[in-house]
């Protein structure tokens, strides 16, 4: 395993990997139930060491092309670990289209539909499944929304690990239909997200099994922060002033801050770029704490939104993402499922990319800020694309409107058009 410490982003505190598995004890001592998690750790790496291999000339002269392309700031000893899906890295799109219709200059779309199993959570299942197997686990669990729980059972299908899947019964028939496919051992919940989350933790620490949970496994944002480090090099060796992201949990934030804050460490870059978390309105427990500059977020028990990737009333990485926002001076916004909706249908007819409604809530939130002046034309975006539309086909359903089938003549065509 690559040397690291664990940094407790509570009270600062160093734990060497083998003595902690998942929280601070200290911190997480005060927690409670169904609220944002205590002590949450960061992987610490000697940065000075580090820095040389991510130069230009090294890099480019570098084979890997998957997540092991970033092995030395991995908490992993070898990238043959990884499970074999990720061979490289995904597509960031310039938009040209959605670029004119926004008013934007420099719009790139970081598009994660292209995934093995369709989603970002692609990158964070991978990695813990490698840390897993160094470690010597052969069962992985974790409580997911949908997209978390089909990556997790595409990831360790690859390599022969077995998974078990806490998802709330309503999730997307297409994400529970994958999880199966996958050989995933499919626990429905009758209940939300956040009770999954809970019973999770209950049953890992009855049955011995690993424990994937977002932000709760530190390993989770050391996956997610892949894409910051695929953003840099793909601008460049730049940060962009901007990265919009769709926001649940809060961990993909956590990611990003932490992808641009080792580069700047190593002082690849200058700065870590202005985070916007876009929420649903039926769901914005981050965004109501950012307006009320409050760090401690309020739980929304009762979540409502067609998003649900993003559907999560107790983000357990809420902290650390209020402390992203603050340190790098950016924004938190929500927006209405109507919007969301639009922004399907926006995305694939300037872009070709299908969105799943969370992944299009980015595109909402970024109209909106662009709209209220905070984002401006001549600075370089980022906008996080973080699932298929192909996940979640009914809600993509409410975009568009099918046309009636017509009867199969020349006449009855020029009708259609007509119409």
């Amino acid at each position: 395993m690559t040397a690291h410490l664990l940094e407790c982003i509570d009270c600062g505190k160093h734990h060497l990997p083998a003595e902690v598995e998942y929280l601070c004890p200290s911190c997480s001592a005060r927690q409670k139930p169904l609220h944002p998690l205590l002590g949450l750790l960061r992987c610490v790496y000697e940065y000075e060491a580090t820095a040389r291999y991510f130069e230009r000339d090294a890099l480019e002269s570098n084979s890997e092309r998957g997540l092991g392309r970033w092995l030395p700031i991995l908490p992993i000893s070898s990238a043959a670990s990884l499970p074999p899906l990720i061979e490289s890295a995904t597509p960031l799109r310039p938009a040209e289209r959605l670029r004119q219709e926004l008013g934007l200059a420099a719009l790139w779309l970081k598009d994660d539909t292209v995934m093995p199993t369709a989603s970002f959570k692609d990158r964070a299942s991978a990695l813990v499944v490698a840390v897993a197997r160094e470690r010597g686990h052969d069962v992985v669990a974790t409580a997911s929304t949908g997209n978390a729980a089909t990556a997790l059972a595409g990831q360790a299908a690859a390599v022969g690990i077995s998974s078990v899947i806490f998802a709330p019964e309503k999730a997307p028939a297409a994400k529970l239909a994958q999880i199966a496919v996958f050989g995933g051992r499919l626990i429905p919940v009758k209940g939300t997200y956040d009770e999954a989350f809970e019973l999770s933790i209950e049953a890992c620490r009855h049955f011995g099994w690993y424990n994937r949970n977002t932000a709760y496994n530190p390993y989770t944002v050391e996956g997610k922060k892949t894409a910051a480090l695929e953003i840099w090099e793909g601008l460049d060796y730049e940060a962009p002033d901007w990265i919009i992201i769709p926001t649940g949990d809060g961990v993909i934030a956590a990611g990003i801050e932490q992808g641009f804050r080792e580069l700047a460490a190593m002082k690849l870059v200058d700065r870590v770029p202005r985070l916007a978390l876009v929420q649903a309105d039926g769901c914005m427990p981050i965004v109501r704490a950012f307006e009320s500059e409050d760090l401690e977020i309020k739980p929304a028990l009762k979540p409502h939104t067609i998003a649900d990737s993003i559907s999560v009333g107790v983000p357990r990485a809420g902290r650390w993402a209020m402390k992203a926002l603050v340190e790098t001076k950016g924004v938190a916004v929500a927006v209405r499922d109507e919007e969301i909706i639009s922004a399907i249908s926006m995305l694939g007819n300037l872009t070709g990319v299908f969105a799943e409604p969370a992944a299009a809530a980015s595109i909402a939130g970024l109209k909106r800020l662009v709209a209220q002046g905070t984002i401006k034309s001549d600075e370089t975006i980022v906008a996080l694309i973080t699932g298929s539309g192909l996940k979640d086909v009914p809600a993509a359903m409410q975009a568009v409107k099918i046309p009636a089938a017509i009867k199969p003549t020349l006449d009855a065509v020029k009708r259609a058009l007509r119409e």
